[in-house]
């Protein structure tokens, strides 16, 4: 099984889209639309299904993948703001709340710089729950 980059990315109109950039070089493209970036997720993997049964039933080569996703930060927070808080993500990333709340609402649009930031956070809090044990 390949492993292949997927991208979301929430537009000027506020809707999601999901698709396989170029780059993954791959027989077949698969994309995704919703209202939401959980939407545009779920309707790739969708139609990624469905694309395999086409490919199986016509015969053709399909090369079958784990899709790893990436997300603008719009998109990103909009899909984790349900499992996180935007208080708890601004205490995580040091980017205020309200900046966090422009971000989703597509009011603003985060700088590279703030991006890193961002990005920085969370993955210090991904290797600290990575090293959290229970008992």
């Amino acid at each position: 099984m390949k492993t292949v980059r997927a991208l979301i990315e929430r537009a000027s109109d506020g809707s999601y889209s999901a698709y396989l950039p170029d780059d993954n070089n791959l027989e077949y493209g698969v994309t995704g639309l919703g209202a939401s970036a959980t939407e545009a997720r779920q309707d790739m993997l969708n139609a990624y299904s469905e694309l395999k049964e086409l490919f199986a039933k016509e015969g053709l080569k399909f090369t079958e993948i784990e899709m790893q996703f990436s997300y603008d930060v719009p998109s990103f927070l909009a899909y984790y703001s349900g499992k996180l808080s935007l208080a708890g993500l601004s205490r995580i990333t040091g980017v205020a709340q309200g900046q966090l709340s422009h971000y989703i609402t597509g009011r603003r649009r985060p700088n590279a710089a703030t991006v890193e930031k961002i990005s920085r956070g969370l993955h210090a809090f991904a290797e600290d729950l990575a090293k959290v044990q229970l008992i």
